[in-house]
């Protein structure tokens, strides 16, 4: 019996057509990496990072997989780049950002790959979608839910539901 590994995305778009290109990616990562199981409602964000650009949209996506956790972030990356993803700036403004938060419950810091996501428990926009979706979800170095990381993050930047 094949093994499919449980992975959580975070996607988020501040250029163009950002609720079209939510949904193209979520297209894609169905055809090319697994099947979704929940995806969370869209949520409009504030910019993070880099402050002085438009707001996003995000939503994380829980899905089974396959591939292995560097298979699936080359298939993301190519996605990102089919999509319109230029990378000019860190946290800069973009078509799309595909980020893998969890991949079971394993824990890889490689030279291309850190898993959990190193910064999931400090940001609200990761935080609440994640917590709709997987609140019971134990972060495997905090050992925390997600709705434990949310109650406690410090990041106060707005998040609301996209209507």
């Amino acid at each position: 019996m094949i093994t499919k590994n449980i992975v959580f995305l975070l996607l988020g778009s501040n250029l163009g057509e950002r609720l079209q290109v939510l949904r193209s990616a979520v297209e894609l990562i169905e055809e090319q990496i697994g099947q979704i199981k929940s995806a969370s409602s869209v949520y409009e964000t504030a910019p993070w990072g880099v402050l002085d650009q438009p707001a996003f949209l995000n939503q994380v996506i829980e899905l089974q997989t396959v591939l292995d956790p560097e298979e699936v972030l080359r298939i993301i990356l190519a996605i990102e780049q089919e999509l319109g993803r230029v990378r000019y700036e860190r946290w800069g403004a973009r078509v799309i950002d595909i980020d893998i938060l969890y991949f079971q419950d394993l824990i890889l810091d490689s030279a291309r790959l850190t898993i959990p996501h190193p910064r999931l428990h400090e940001r609200r926009f990761t935080l609440a979608p994640l917590a709709e979706i997987a609140p019971d979800f134990i972060h495997p170095v905090f050992h925390k839910s997600s709705a434990q990381l949310l109650a406690v993050c410090t990041d106060n930047s707005e998040v609301k539901l996209f209507s």
